[in-house]
């Protein structure tokens, strides 16, 4: 099941969430290595899915860590930002 988010719901949400991160916490989130486990999962589905071979579960497993991915990568933007603003109050 996939859920439907206007952007600009999704915008003030992440907002609200990283503007809570001190510089800090927001620097330590923004450059937090991936889990070793999960990037070779990922990395063997990546390399099915161009091979044309996943299964439908692996489809479905593939294509939920995607779209997490894609958040996070959002989140790890907006905690950068932060992070940069926070040094040049510093």
């Amino acid at each position: 099941m996939s859920l439907q988010l206007d952007s600009t719901s999704f915008e003030k949400f992440l907002k609200q969430f990283t503007d809570r991160f001190t510089p800090e916490l927001a620097e330590h989130f923004a450059t937090l290595p991936p889990d070793p486990e999960f990037q070779t999962r990922l990395d063997e589905l990546g390399a099915k899915a161009n091979e044309g071979t996943l299964t439908d579960q692996e489809r479905s497993e593939y294509a939920t860590y995607v779209e997490a991915m894609d958040v996070v990568a959002l989140l790890r933007v907006k905690a950068l930002a932060r992070s940069n603003q926070g040094r040049a109050i510093s």
